[in-house]
């Protein structure tokens, strides 16, 4: 089933389709049931140069602006020094998806909805590369999910990640975060 969380839990779908009934608005949201905010990231979805097993967590949202015509998804550290550092940049998530299985962010692996583009991140790989911070202090992962206005963001093959995150932004109707830690 592409462009559609496949093995998602009830206890996602269950609160969405509540609020839908009850007719209560609700604000996009992002959640996880392995990445909790202020918790510490599980070693499953750590970077394999910190032994990790380097796999995207799930991800699941709801109550996205009805005018939403695609979804993307970024992880980013503001503790990084050089102002940041992105471990995760997915995007052209079709309009239909609610989330993103485990694995998501494997190129090619068949569990990223449909035409899903797997942008280069900070270690120069495509997809998703976990946290694996200098040793010292706790770095936060700050995981959004950007409702879009379009189904197919507007970049080329060689934009540079500050082009990709600028078309990002520029047409995202709302954004959901996520925010969790980890330190070696």
């Amino acid at each position: 089933m592409k462009g559609r969380l496949h093995g998602i839990g009830m206890r996602f779908l269950l609160p969405f389709a509540l609020s839908a009934i009850a007719g209560v608005a609700s604000a996009f949201s992002l959640s996880s049931p392995v990445i909790h905010e202020g918790a510490t990231i599980p070693m499953q979805q750590v970077y394999t140069r910190c032994g990790g097993g380097n796999v995207s967590p799930q991800l699941a949202w709801r109550d996205a602006p009805k005018d939403t015509r695609g979804f993307a998804v970024t992880v980013f550290d503001p503790d990084a020094g050089g102002g940041g550092f992105w471990h995760w940049i997915a995007f052209n998530i079709g309009a239909g998806a609610y989330g993103l299985n485990p694995g998501a962010g494997t190129p090619h692996s068949g569990d990223a909805p449909g035409d899903t583009v797997q942008w280069t991140n900070g270690f120069g790989d495509r997809g998703y590369s976990g946290p694996c911070p200098p040793p010292g202090k706790p770095h936060r992962y700050v995981f959004t999910a950007y409702a879009l206005d379009v189904p197919v963001l507007p970049v080329s093959a060689a934009a540079s990640t500050d082009a990709v995150i600028a078309a990002i932004r520029k047409h995202a109707l709302a954004t959901a975060t996520l925010t969790a830690r980890y330190q070696r």
